[in-house]
C-alpha cells in the first residue's frame, strides 16, 4: 500500500467535500475546485476526513494512488488556506507595478511587458522588485509564477532577472583579463 495514498486527508472546518463517482468537488472559504479522478481510484468522505483507496494492485494503479491523494490534499489546502509564490526582480532599472489587474514589468527591453493573470489568480506587488502570485490551485499558481519568470530568467554572470524567492543562482566567472605575454 502506498505510504502517501493510505493516509487520510483531514477536512478543516468550513470546507465541504462531495464525491460523486469519479468527480470530487471541494468548496471552502477561498474558493471552489473540482477534479475527475481515475475510475480505478475511489475517494470517500469518512467523518471529517477524505480517504483515497485503490481497486487493484497493478503497477499502474499503485503509481497513481499516491498522486491522486496528494492532488486531493492540495485541493483541500487550496480552498482553505490558498497557495502563493514569491518572485524577486534583480537588476538595475528592473521593476514591476500593477495597473488594474495587469502586471507591467520593465525588464531591460525596449518596451514594458504586460501580463494579464488568468481567472482565479491574484498578483500583488508589495515592492517594485517583488511579485506575489496567489491562488487556490497549486498547479495554476506555480505555472503563472513560471510564466512570469520566463520573461527574464536569471542569468549566471551578473544574476539579473526574475527569480523565485530564496532561489540560488549559480554564478559563473566572466572573461578574465589574461596577459598575452608578448
Amino acid at each position: 500500500m502506498s505510504r502517501v495514498g493510505k493516509s487520510p486527508i483531514p477536512i478543516p472546518k468550513g470546507v465541504t467535500v462531495s464525491v460523486q463517482g469519479a468527480s470530487v468537488r471541494v468548496k471552502g472559504p477561498k474558493g471552489e475546485l473540482s477534479a475527475n479522478i481515475d475510475p480505478r481510484i475511489d475517494a470517500a468522505v469518512e467523518g471529517d476526513a477524505l480517504v483515497v483507496t485503490r481497486d487493484g494492485e497493478t503497477k499502474a494503479v499503485r503509481s497513481i494512488h499516491g498522486t491522486t491523494r496528494a492532488n486531493l490534499a492540495n485541493m483541500v489546502a487550496g480552498v482553505s488556506e490558498g497557495f502563493h509564490r514569491n518572485l524577486d526582480i534583480i537588476g538595475v532599472g528592473y521593476s514591476a507595478e500593477l495597473k488594474g489587474r495587469t502586471l507591467v514589468m520593465k525588464l531591460g527591453f525596449s518596451h514594458p511587458i504586460e501580463f494579464e493573470p488568468p481567472k482565479g489568480i491574484e498578483i500583488e506587488v508589495p515592492e517594485s522588485t517583488r511579485i506575489v502570485v496567489r491562488g487556490v490551485d497549486k498547479r495554476q499558481v506555480g505555472q503563472v509564477a513560471a510564466d512570469i519568470r520566463a520573461f527574464r530568467p536569471p542569468e549566471p554572470y551578473k544574476g539579473k532577472g526574475i527569480r523565485y524567492h530564496n532561489e540560488y543562482v549559480r554564478r559563473k566567472a566572466g572573461k578574465l583579463a589574461v596577459s598575452s605575454g608578448f
